[in-house]
């Protein structure tokens, strides 16, 4: 625990950067006093938590610290900000767009019938590690006529999907509610995060919903994160 500790904390510092190597295990063993196994399951505690990675013949490489898992409302802010809806490290990518019948449960998200012709946009979201999440846009299918690039399976180029609707309608945001939870992954999210189906993983399932002046929903969004990615939320404390 000591000597995963004293990397992990050299990892968080940015005093290793992704892509360094570590000492061999022989080198930990000489540099910590400890024996070779003792060394290997320190480099093993790094490795579950998706810190190193074992390169054979190579060594051990630092990977660093995994991309936060963002929600939907969270990269709507940051783009407001950034005019960027990705993280550090991240792109995005496979973007699509139909016109479909809406879901028993998106339906009741949206506030519309079971059935009625609703958009869903998907996109993933990736870094050096793989897939940080895959996100699914809910629109009420009104807005395809207002805004058509929204029934265009490509990035959005201007702006997020609500900032073109309520240029193109006047209905903008003025409220949301955000939903955390967690789940075993089913077959249908292991497909949409690229996993094998024989996965057996807990995901964090982030929903956002988007409401204007008139207390309708405009957007309901959902993000699967995938397994092992990180949650992280900062507030200032009052003093």
């Amino acid at each position: 625990m000591r000597i995963a500790e004293h990397f992990r904390e050299r990892i968080d510092s940015g005093a290793l950067h992704p892509g360094d190597l570590l000492p061999s295990i022989k080198g930990l063993s000489e540099q910590f006093g400890v024996s070779t196994a003792t060394a290997d399951r320190a480099m093993r505690l790094l490795r579950e938590e998706g810190l190193v990675q074992g390169i054979p013949g190579v060594g051990t490489e630092v990977l660093g610290r995994p991309v936060a898992l963002s929600s939907g409302s969270e990269r709507h802010d940051r783009n407001g900000r950034t005019q960027s809806s990705w993280g550090a490290g991240e792109k995005s990518s496979g973007h699509q767009a139909a016109m479909m019948s809406a879901p028993a449960d998106v339906a009741a998200a949206l506030r519309i019938a079971s059935g009625a012709n609703v958009i869903r946009r998907t996109r993933v979201y990736r870094d050096a590690r793989g897939i940080v999440a895959h996100s699914t846009s809910w629109i009420r299918a009104e807005f395809g006529e207002a805004v058509p690039e929204l029934l265009q399976s490509a990035r959005l180029s201007n702006g997020f999907s609500l900032d073109q609707i309520a240029r193109a309608t006047g209905r903008t945001t003025v409220r949301r509610v955000d939903e955390e939870s967690a789940r075993i992954a089913t077959p249908d999210d292991l497909e949409l995060l690229e996993l094998d189906q024989q996965t057996m993983a807990a995901i964090l399932v982030l929903t956002s919903r988007f409401y204007d002046a008139a207390g309708e929903v405009l957007e309901f969004g959902v993000d699967l994160g995938a397994p092992g990615r990180t949650r992280v939320l900062t507030s200032e404390v009052a003093g």
